[in-house]
Order: C-alpha cells, then structure tokens, then sequence
C-alpha cells in the first residue's frame, strides 16, 4: 500500500491551495484518512481527518479556512482545500489513512509529505 500527495508549493498569505493524497495497493478498504504537518522544530500537529463515512475532524488552528473531502468511488483518494493561508501554515504535510488489507488487520499508512511554504 502506498500513499503519494501532491500539490504542496509556495503561495502567498490569504490564497489558496489543494493537497491531494491517493492510496493504491492490494486495498480491500480505507477507513479514516487525514492529514498532519510538521514544521522543523516544532511538535507535528493533526490537521484535519475524514471518517468514510464523511465524518470530519478539524484542529482548532485550521477550523473555517481548511475544508477535507473524500470523493472518488472507491474512498481512497483525500482532498484539503486550504483558504485563507497563513504563514503559520507552513509547514511539511503529510497524509496518512488507516487501510485494511485482506488478511491483515487495520494498519496506518504514510506519506512521504509535500511542503507548503506561504509567503508574506
């Protein structure tokens, strides 16, 4: 099971971006999915999360700005739209989901990150 985000890059402060993440592999299903960031130095944060049942989740810090989705049909592809970017957005950002896999029990899947840098 792999995961690849995409969409990460350099933007000013009040635009917007989209960061995409698809799980691919032996999937048999994907459960939560959502999406973390680091910025070096400091503690990674939760960004947002999406149940597959479309139940989200947002931090405090990105509540009204950040909007995630799920919708492909097969529930295996996570969206963020990113309004209103702040500078305290930057950060890595990385999306993980929760994949079950025939024979195997639930197991958490990462990302390798893409940066989002919001500039002054």
């Amino acid at each position: 099971v792999q995961l690849q985000a995409s969409g990460g890059g350099l933007v000013q402060a009040g635009n917007s971006l989209t960061l995409s993440c698809a799980a691919s592999g032996s999937i048999f299903r994907v459960n939560d999915m959502g999406w973390y960031r680091q910025d070096p130095g400091k503690e990674p944060e939760l960004v947002a999360t999406i149940t597959s049942d479309g139940t989200t989740y947002y931090s405090d810090s990105v509540e009204g700005r950040f909007t995630i989705s799920r919708h492909d049909a097969d529930n295996t592809t996570v969206t963020l739209h990113m309004n209103s970017l702040k500078l305290e957005d930057t950060a890595k950002y990385y999306c993980a989901a929760e994949v079950l896999v025939l024979g195997v029990s639930p197991k958490i899947y990462w990302g390798k990150g893409t940066q989002v840098t919001v500039s002054s």
